[in-house]
């Protein structure tokens, strides 16, 4: 049987067997709603009513996938679904089945901006050439395309404008109808009660921007990239990087289904499939799991910082119509974030009534005692936000790490037989409050490089100088170089303040002009002080209207895991985790996860009296802990392909 025709089967036959999720899960009785961190696994249970591996809704993806071209043939004898005896489990090996696999001219790991617009820009090139036969195939780890992503957002168009430039056109059937128009921009300072209005930096300036849905927008991409023909697979999870027997890139593998949580194969046991091609994009967002393997095989960093982070955390309200402004844009720095904790605040109002509400607290926070979860409660609370929010509805919830290390975290972009895209490699522009733009144009470029690179006839791996070339001549870096000094300068001693004053001398009179470039301090895991030596933070408890508990937060995510599987959160060493966390940062775990994913539980028959337990379920792949643990001992790994969060609206 052909690649194509496997592919296609596989597809039919999760569609047959998935059933739909419910829109959204909320707790709003007392019994649902629950608190205390044993009972937690209730919300896991009612998560788990729709065990559904993939959600499929547009069988028509089938046909689609039907049409590939230019596949091998496989042997026949090759099989993706195992049953087995007891006594045949305790010996079978997944590897001893090999996998089947798909010979493509670009493979892009991640439906995002930066992978769409890729994919897209790919298709279009090839199409404007006659090259029918070119075949971008893109997968995506998500059930759909969009139901990972979360931002703010409000969007630069500049990328949009040039890849599809009638993307608002009103004679265009197929535009993008979720764009409101930015209107007035204001910036704050939050003290405890007050709102201290500051002047707003040219670089946050929104004229000519839009507020949007990011996982609409990306949603409404997927849908053009299909249109141009490219190849999207959503619902495959990428968990392997393949290479030649030269060391370059040769491809990706997704990982194998139905391993039980003991690591053995059940009934419904799927071997992963093998996606081979010239050229391979990663765009996974922000600390991909693959690209974290790439980065140190070819040692991208070796002329760079490293990478540091934010983690955002975002609401979307209903409000009552009359406190709605069409295109209203604010922002806000300072309370509830202690003085040496950088980060800032927003509120959206875009659509039909809806609110966008967030947080981002950098993870080089020293107190293990903060929670950004608690932190972000706190800030609702604040008149300048709970004014608005009164009287309102909360109808969606997320989370996810950002890249905020900037120009001086870049890595080399560009390695044998593929390259970085987008968040990935790291693009946001922290002063700017944005990334979209430069995730969709780095895209662009490596699509434009690789379409380059493709067109000689040469069976030797592909480097993609082009790209490393454009993209040190694009408007990316060019923005990123001027703003290089705004983030690193919060770490002065003089904390906020000192950062304030700086990064207002660079916004409104050096602009980057300057000789030097300031460097980072230590990684953010390095950043944690022990407990001992801070003051402990005592939440508030919610309200249930404004503010809510964790638990109930996440049900309004549609995360849902098989529970059955290996836990993808992969810690080296249980018991020496706990023994070597516990002590020193008294469970940071648990207050930094916006999932409620990690605990302590008490246990009399340890040495320190608690046992760590990973509620894997609950896990909306934020990526928060394997960027902050201390000890750098958990590894986030993708789980099965269509599984995690199911966004609306974010």
């Amino acid at each position: 049987m052909s690649a194509s025709s496997r592919l296609t089967s596989t597809l039919c036959r999760r569609a047959a067997t998935s059933t739909t999720n419910p829109a959204s899960l909320t707790a709003t009785s007392a019994t649902t709603r629950i608190r205390t961190p044993q009972v937690a696994r209730g919300i896991r249970s009612i998560s788990l009513t729709t065990p559904s591996r993939l959600q499929r809704p547009n069988v028509s993806r089938t046909a689609y996938a039907g049409s590939l071209r230019r596949t091998a043939a496989l042997p026949t004898t090759s099989a993706r679904l195992y049953s087995s005896s007891a006594a045949e489990e305790d010996t079978f090996d997944p590897a001893s089945i090999d996998r089947e696999s798909d010979e493509v001219d670009v493979c892009i790991i991640g439906g995002g901006p930066a992978g769409l617009s890729a994919a897209i820009r790919l298709k279009q090139l090839a199409n404007e050439a006659g090259n029918d036969d070119f075949r971008v195939l893109l997968l995506e780890k998500a059930g759909e395309i969009g139901a990972h992503i979360l931002s703010g957002a409000v969007i630069e168009p500049s990328a949009i404008n040039e890849l599809i430039p009638d993307w608002l056109a009103e004679d265009n059937e197929s535009r993008f109808a979720g764009a409101t128009p930015a209107g007035k921009d204001s910036m704050n300072f939050l003290t405890k009660k007050f709102a201290i209005p500051c002047p707003t930096p040219p670089q946050m300036h929104n004229d000519g921007n839009y507020i949007v849905s990011l996982n609409e927008f990306t949603k409404w991409l997927g849908e053009r990239a299909e249109e141009v023909g490219v190849e999207v697979y959503p619902g495959f999870a990428a968990s392997e990087v393949l290479y030649k027997s030269d060391g370059s890139v040769k491809g990706v593998a997704t990982n194998d289904l139905g391993i039980g949580r003991n690591g053995k194969p059940k009934d419904s046991f799927e071997r992963g499939m093998e996606f081979h091609a010239r050229v391979t994009l990663f765009g996974e967002g922000c600390h991909g799991s693959l690209t974290k393997q790439v980065i140190k095989k070819f040692d991208l960093r070796s002329d760079s910082q490293h990478q540091t982070y934010g983690l955002g955390i975002k609401e979307v309200w209903e409000v009552q119509p009359e406190k709605f402004q069409k295109g209203k844009i604010v922002h806000s720095m300072g309370y509830p974030l202690p003085m040496d904790t950088y980060g800032g605040a927003w509120m959206y109002h875009f659509g039909d009534n809806l609110v966008s509400i967030g947080q981002v607290v950098a993870l080089d926070y020293a107190n293990p005692w903060l929670s950004p979860y608690g932190e972000f409660q706190k800030l609702k609370q604040h008149p300048l936000y709970k004014s608005t929010l009164e009287g309102g509805k909360c109808i969606s919830y997320g989370a996810r790490a950002l890249v905020e290390g900037g120009f001086q975290s870049i890595p080399k972009v560009a390695f044998p037989g593929g390259a970085l895209i987008g968040d990935t490699a790291g693009f946001v522009n922290v002063p700017k409050v944005k990334g979209t733009h430069n995730a969709m144009k780095s895209g662009m470029l490596a699509a434009e490089a690789a379409w380059k690179a493709l067109q000689v006839p040469d069976s030797n791996s592909i480097f993609l100088y082009d790209y490393e070339d454009a993209l040190r001549n694009s408007s990316i870096w060019k923005e990123l170089k001027e703003v290089r000094n705004m983030r690193p300068s919060f770490h002065t001693p003089l904390g906020i303040y000192g950062g304030l004053l700086y990064s207002g001398l660079e916004a409104f009179v050096l602009k980057g002009r300057v000789p030097w470039t300031l460097k980072h301090k230590a990684k953010d895991h390095a950043a944690t002080k022990d407990a001992k030596d801070c003051k402990k933070i005592e939440y508030p408890k919610p309200d249930g209207e404004i503010t809510f508990d964790i638990l109930t937060s996440v049900s309004r995510t549609g995360t849902n895991h098989e529970e059955d599987q290996p836990v993808h959160l992969q810690v080296r060493d249980w018991e020496r985790h706990t023994r070597e966390t516990w002590p020193r940062w008294r469970g940071l775990e648990n207050r930094f996860c916006p999932a409620g994913v990690y605990e302590y539980v008490e246990d009399e028959g340890t040495e320190e009296g608690v046992r760590f337990q990973i509620n894997a379920q609950n896990c909306i792949h934020c990526k928060t802990c394997d960027i902050k643990a201390p000890g750098q001992d958990i590894n986030w790994q993708v789980p099965q392909g269509g599984e995690g969060p199911k966004y609306y609206m974010t």
